[in-house]
């Protein structure tokens, strides 16, 4: 029985496997076309605003969001800048990478989408609850 488990393990993993590694491929073509920059080190008296403001210059800012801390609703020091088109995107990116803005200078990147899945933390679940209820630690 533990012999068919770890085979329908393997194979999960491999099928699984595949379509992570052509994510992650994707996500590298569309950071190469992207729209969309990640800015790193801002100052905590950067709002959305004044993000937008300094990212103007360099085309149609479609979206400027500086992101705040669910809990004190401060700034967590990051946001993203998005513009209609990657010319425009690509010009900030290498004119305000490095730049003083607010008193700090700031990082400026292509903004790349999270993985999908859990993130830390946390318990297992259904299947951490069946092993740990008693029994012989088979799923079924």
């Amino acid at each position: 029985m533990a012999l068919f488990n770890i085979g329908n393990l393997l194979k999960q993993k491999a099928v699984t496997a595949g379509p992570m590694s052509m994510t992650s491929m994707m996500n590298s073509i569309r950071c190469m076309s992207s729209s969309k920059l990640f800015i790193g080190g801002l100052s905590w008296g950067t709002d959305d605003q004044s993000l937008k403001d300094a990212f103007a210059s360099f085309g149609d800012v479609t979206e400027a969001r500086v992101i705040m801390d669910r809990n004190t609703g401060k700034s967590r020091g990051f946001g993203f800048v998005e513009y209609n088109d990657t010319e425009s995107a690509s010009s900030a990116m290498s004119s305000m990478d490095g730049q003083e803005l607010n008193g700090r200078n700031i990082r400026v990147s292509y903004a790349t989408e999270r993985e999908s899945g859990p993130r830390g933390g946390g318990g297992g679940g259904f299947e951490y609850g069946r092993r740990n209820a008693g029994g012989s630690g088979d799923m079924f």
